[in-house]
């Protein structure tokens, strides 16, 4: 069995519950709570020394960093494919990839948050405000790229690793109030990967360390 070092919010942790659930892999989830800084304890930093989630523990091996996750998920457990077969639309999906991990998320996570709060004071529309420019930045270029490369999906009709990063994005954006109104393709891709099983399931509501709903 596998197990799934989370914590129920991170769309870091979302991507690979997505590929896991896409791959039709079981797993176990651990859950910490970022919020009382779980990660940064000395028994969860001998897991993962970068104090972060996801990690993912194969029994043999614990992999960190989501982006590796992924990659070693479609190695190791090829069918269904989240790449495709020709190395030219494999370094397409990748990109759209790295427009999300690498330009996006970073600036927006909760650590930068709790900086900017702590170090210049920034109050939570002042947050959201910095959040909502980063992520509309990056939204403006991959909706160029689904145009140019998707057909259903964020690359070609059917999911990728692209989706698995892009649909936690998305979700990311209705935290901040972003407005999706300008990205009519982002939205679609969005709903066509969550009208999916794979996606509903990984949904950060459904998780089992997730908080109980504000009307319970």
């Amino acid at each position: 069995m596998l197990r799934l070092h989370s914590y129920w919010r991170s769309s870091a942790v979302y991507r690979v519950r997505i590929a896991l659930n896409l791959k039709g892999l079981d797993y176990e989830t651990v859950g910490h709570d970022l919020r009382t800084d779980q990660q940064s304890t000395p028994a969860y930093k001998a897991i993962n020394p970068q104090g972060l989630v996801p990690a993912l523990d194969d029994g043999d091996h614990i992999l960190t960093q989501s982006v590796a996750i992924l990659e070693w998920l479609e190695e190791t457990h090829p069918n269904p494919p989240l790449l495709p077969k020709a190395p030219i639309d494999r370094a397409h999906v990748r990109a759209l990839v790295s427009a999300v991990v690498a330009d996006i998320h970073p600036l927006n996570n909760l650590r930068i948050q709790k900086y900017l709060k702590a170090e210049f004071g920034a109050d939570q529309a002042a947050l959201d405000a910095w959040c909502r420019r980063w992520i509309a930045s990056g939204f403006d270029a991959i909706e160029e790229l689904i145009g140019r490369h998707g057909a259903g999906f964020a690359f070609g009709d059917r999911p990728t690793l692209a989706d698995c990063c892009l649909v936690p994005q998305v979700l990311n954006a209705g935290r901040v109030n972003l407005d999706l109104a300008p990205w009519p393709l982002i939205r679609a891709v969005n709903q066509a990967c969550l009208d999916l099983p794979a996606f509903a399931r990984a949904q950060p509501q459904h998780q089992p360390d997730a908080d109980p709903p504000a009307d319970a």
